[in-house]
């Protein structure tokens, strides 16, 4: 029977440890089409051959196959800024974490004090009549009052302990919450990588194509400098009118002037990479003197099913980990509606001189329960909970948000490059037929059939369809990393995500 008596409070106290209050969170399962729209869409010759049968490619940059790019997503990866920012982050959060576990334990602090005291025993002795110092009272008496009056040290070494038992889940609660938010800085981290690799593919391609127009001006230059030759001659000969000298120059001028705005387009995307690598600007001017092309789009691009999208984004991820803590933060809330129940006890020795300080007689020592039950805060706990709900139901919007916007970029992305891809052809086929129709008109004029009036309309629509073949293929490139951005990936496995991840 005693030992009955004693295991029931212990078995109570046990099923009272394991109980949670507030809401336990269950992964949301957004509602999501069983294909793309834009996945059916047939762009014809030319164009990357869309796959949701394969998953999606996760590190999609090695799929244009240029070793320059692979080393600038590796150089970004290890020494952009940004990202060594967001793993001291992750860093922080999970020391809140730590923090949030230790609030569960028991503390136990060591103390140690020095007083010096004057009670003033004697004074309130006196006042109630005790040993009055007049002829009658007793030397014992005034041996008494006397050593009352003395001030006195005191010498304490001891030891405070403390525990508040988790009854109802508040600290468990906190914990999960943080973990969530532990889990959090981890997605931010990813989905922040995620955008970086994508952001030195576009400047890296604008910097390709930059240097494609320069080239391409460069060829146009000289051959207009060889047409220039030939009218001048042609005119000093008198099988040219002066306008064809002029015009010939002034096709040349204006050929020289659009050479500034490459070269600036160049440095500024070569700025652009040093600094996304973390490094000062100047530190690529010498890595990309060579001029250089824009890399093949990719044959096929494998898409996967909508319903893979959440696991593959870290931004949907990072809002599910978003509504895991808002929903925590509920229990939180309702915890401190309940009792909060606490062990409190402290052991130490006391005594007036050090002699006899660690004697066994000068020990001292208290433990015992305690219980604090709120009755009255104006209304503040129970507004805490609306207020908790109020933004675990907020979040729930943001991960639907954040779904909905995910699929929208795919949908914008299949889109962007069907479209690229029916322009990309036809200017190909525009600029095959004004270089042959360029090239008979220089023809016929270098024979004389022809004035140069008559060649340069066709030689600027020649120019105008090579450059625009060149800003559609750096579009179609660019919209092409946008959708592999959309469809997620490119953060698995990163070393310095595997390291915050470990527990």
């Amino acid at each position: 029977m005693p030992a009955a008596r004693f295991a029931i409070p212990v078995l109570a106290l046990l099923l009272l440890q394991a109980c949670k209050v507030g809401p336990s969170f269950a992964p949301p399962h957004e509602p999501v089409p069983e294909h793309y729209a834009g996945a059916a869409s047939d762009a014809g010759s030319g164009a990357p051959q869309l796959a949701e049968a394969a998953p999606p490619t996760s590190f999609w940059w090695r799929e244009f196959h240029d070793a320059e790019l692979d080393r600038l997503i590796e150089q970004t990866t290890a020494g952009n800024l940004d990202l060594k920012a967001a793993y001291l982050r992750i860093v922080e959060a999970r020391v809140e974490v730590q923090s949030a576990r230790a609030q569960g334990l028991p503390s136990l602090d060591a103390k140690a004090a020095y007083t010096r005291e004057q009670l003033g025993l004697a004074g309130i002795l006196k006042s109630k009549g005790i040993g009055d110092s007049g002829p009658t009272a007793s030397p014992a008496a005034q041996q008494l009052i006397a050593a009352l009056e003395r001030p006195v040290n005191i010498y304490q070494l001891g030891f405070d302990a403390s525990w508040e038992i988790d009854l109802f889940g508040k600290v468990r609660r906190a914990v999960e919450a943080a973990d969530a938010r532990s889990a959090g800085a981890v997605e931010s981290r990813n989905d922040l990588l995620v955008s970086l690799e994508a952001e030195v593919a576009q400047t890296y391609f604008q910097l390709r194509a930059g240097q494609t127009l320069q080239q391409i001006t460069l060829e146009l230059i000289a051959a207009q400098r060889d047409i220039v030759d030939l009218t001048r001659n042609r005119y000093v000969h008198g099988l040219a009118v002066e306008p064809d000298v002029e015009s010939a120059r002034g096709q040349l001028s204006s050929l020289e002037a659009q050479l500034p705005a490459y070269d600036q387009m160049i440095d500024t995307a070569r700025h652009a990479l040093a600094v996304l690598t973390g490094r000062t600007p100047e530190a690529l001017d010498g890595q990309f003197a060579a001029a250089g092309e824009l890399p093949p789009v990719p044959d096929n691009i494998p898409l996967g099913v909508p319903s893979t999208l959440a696991r593959r984004r870290p931004d949907i991820r990072n809002s599910e980990t978003a509504l895991h803590a808002a929903t925590a933060e509920i229990g939180v809330a309702v915890g401190s509606l309940f009792p909060d129940v606490s062990l409190a006890g402290a052991y130490g020795v006391r005594n007036t001189g050090t002699r006899y300080l660690f004697d066994w007689q000068s020990k001292f020592y208290s433990f015992g329960p305690s219980v604090s039950l709120p009755i009255f805060h104006g209304g503040a706990l129970v507004a805490n909970v609306r207020l908790s709900r109020a933004e675990a139901a907020e979040a729930a919007l943001a991960y639907r948000k954040t779904v909905l916007n995910a699929l929208e970029e795919v949908e914008d992305g299949l889109s962007a490059v069907h479209e690229d891809a029916l322009r990309t052809q036809s200017l190909k086929e525009t600029v095959a037929a004004d270089e042959r129709a360029l090239e008979l008109q220089l023809d016929a004029y270098r024979h004389g059939v022809i004035s140069y009036i008559g060649a340069l309309n066709v030689q600027l629509q020649a120019v105008q369809a090579r450059q625009q073949l060149a800003q559609a293929l750096l579009t179609q490139s660019t919209d092409l990393v946008r959708l592999y951005k959309a469809l997620g990936g490119g953060w698995e496995d990163a070393p310095a995500v595997a390291a915050a991840r470990e527990p």
